[in-house]
């Protein structure tokens, strides 16, 4: 390991001497802690190769989880097998074969990597010639009466959005819904653009510039059935540096920085066409692969509520090997997410140590391709397994981050169903505070896997450690952030508090229980947008 990274490392430990007690330090780990950590440092480890998505590290992975699910007694969740089969697309932009270029009174200023690059999740090769509409947050809401597409002629040309920032008067959730990358392909679509090209907010963007680029160099994934495809064959997508776009506005009558200005103002953002076009050529490779979700269940003890389920899930997957960094090439993926896996195996643990079974069935569900637009959960969510019967409820463990005792936890989703009373009551019971989000704007609820189960209807949590604005924990957690997300030092080196992950896991267990064992299933609150996406009966498993 480089004398750079150690550095980088050791920059987080003042302030995490600060949050920990010295006593800690004195006493030896409690077995619960090692037990743990045991799980983090096997998915953890260089030799797993940061499990990226249809790799050889990540089906070693799914191996452990399977072996430990059976040595713990949990049953096979996916009919006789502990393995669902995905069935995955993979396209890779062929980067010796794409270019694009500004035009502008016809002098091309070629694209390179510090303005911005082809996205692989473009989906229309060939030729490219098209003028460009700068459309404002670039989101259709009807149900808030905004629509940044009305009244535009995008018709086979680009439009540049602004990600990260939300209409003024507009819900979070709402903002954050229609933001995802499946509701702007189809609004841009509809509207005939010919792509788009995003723009991240620099106030809100949580990579760096040349993270967000080594992320586009990996290929896409989609899964390969055609109806749960969020990007067809139509769009192109470019990722732009917030210094191109301000090149881009040059001539417009406005600037990229006015209308950054106007974004944290909380007001309406301007419709510009912006001069010139954008040409050039893309060429993509496309091939299928697999990739497996583990699965796990702990049958119902209640007759009655057997048949219903509660399901766990985490993220198995990570980013895999990336140009080295400091001779470090591995992103291994610790906090994100081998810490949810290692949390999950030892609720697991947990509940089947317990004298009698939760009275719904527990499913444990370690899911692959987060990292590649939330596929595994997308896949379970559409196709559940038999033997998961109806699913009431999801609670999903992922980038908790414990770098601190665990004194309060953000539960992003509370304040959308019945899973609020569980959630304090569970809190309560460990000696843990439940804290508001206390960056809404963010809308960490739609986010992670969790989010394809609410969009079939099942009321969902996920968490995070908590921590009051300005305070040591917030400045610590955003440290990591900028320092380790998705980057080759999110490994088993960096300090982490394995005593307030091992209470974690006594909170998710309580809280596992106490849903499970409820006399009434979760349901969504009246007010919740969500709320649409229940049937009249929860989702079932497909035969």
């Amino acid at each position: 390991m480089t004398t750079f990274l150690q550095n980088r490392r050791l920059q987080a430990w003042p302030l995490l001497l600060l949050l920990t007690p010295a006593v800690a330090f004195a006493k030896p780990p409690s077995q619960a802690a090692q037990r743990w950590w045991s799980h983090v440092e096997v998915l953890g480890a260089d030799d797993m190769e940061g499990r990226d998505t249809g790799s050889p590290g990540h089906q070693k992975a799914a191996e452990y989880v399977a072996a430990q699910f059976k040595q713990l007694g949990i049953e096979p969740g996916a009919g006789d097998s502990y393995f669902q089969e995905v069935p995955l697309l993979s396209r890779r932009l062929v980067t010796e074969r794409s270019r694009l270029a500004l035009v502008r009174d016809g002098k091309e200023q070629p694209l390179t990597l510090e303005h911005g690059m082809l996205s692989p999740l473009t989906g229309r090769a060939g030729k490219l010639d098209a003028g460009i509409v700068f459309v404002g947050y670039g989101l259709r809401i009807p149900e808030a009466g905004h629509d940044d597409l009305a009244g535009l002629d995008v018709k086979g040309k680009l439009v540049v959005a602004l990600l990260g920032a939300s209409p003024p008067g507009v819900a979070n959730n709402l903002a954050s819904h229609a933001g995802s990358l499946a509701e702007r392909s189809r609004a841009y679509a509809e509207a005939g653009a010919l792509g788009v090209i995003a723009v991240y907010h620099p106030r809100t963007s949580e990579l760096p510039w040349d993270r967000l680029v080594e992320s586009q160099r990996m290929p896409a994934m989609m899964l390969a059935e055609p109806a749960l495809q969020d990007v067809g064959q139509s769009l192109v997508f470019v990722l732009a540096s917030a210094p191109f776009v301000e090149t881009l506005f040059e001539g417009s009558g406005h600037t990229f920085k006015e209308v950054l200005a106007l974004a944290d103002q909380g007001k309406p953002l301007p419709h510009v066409t912006l001069p010139g076009t954008l040409r050039g050529e893309v060429a993509l490779d496309q091939k299928q692969l697999t990739s497996v979700n583990v699965v796990g269940r702990i049958p119902g003890g209640d007759a009655a509520r057997a048949s219903e389920s509660v399901v766990l899930s985490a993220h198995l997957d990570h980013v895999g090997i990336v140009t080295p960094v400091n001779g470090d090439s591995i992103c291994n993926g610790v906090m994100d997410n081998a810490i949810g896996v290692a949390t999950l195996l030892e609720v697991g643990r947990a509940l089947k140590s317990q004298k009698a079974p939760p009275q719904r069935s527990v499913v444990i569900a370690v899911v692959t391709a987060e990292e590649k637009g939330m596929l595994g959960s997308r896949w379970f969510a559409a196709h559940p397994p038999e033997g998961t019967g109806t699913m009431v409820a999801n609670l999903n463990v992922d980038l908790f981050l414990p770098v601190t005792p665990f004194k309060r936890v953000v539960a992003f989703g509370e304040e959308e169903s019945t899973l609020a009373a569980p959630l304090r009551a569970a809190a309560k019971r460990v000696g843990v505070q439940v804290m508001k989000d206390p960056f809404p704007e963010q809308n960490f609820f739609v986010r992670s896997d969790q989010y394809h189960f609410v969009l079939k209807g099942v009321p969902a949590l996920a968490f995070s450690f908590g921590h009051p604005k300005g305070s040591a924990g917030e400045k610590l957690e955003t440290q990591w952030v900028q320092e380790r997300y998705h980057g080759t030092t999110d490994d088993l080196a960096q300090p982490m508090n394995r005593e307030a992950a091992a209470h974690f896991v006594a909170f998710v267990t309580e809280l596992t229980r106490r849903v499970a064992d409820a006399p009434q299933r979760p349901t969504w609150n009246a007010k919740s947008f969500f709320r649409r996406y229940a049937e009249p009966t929860a989702t079932k498993a497909q035969p």
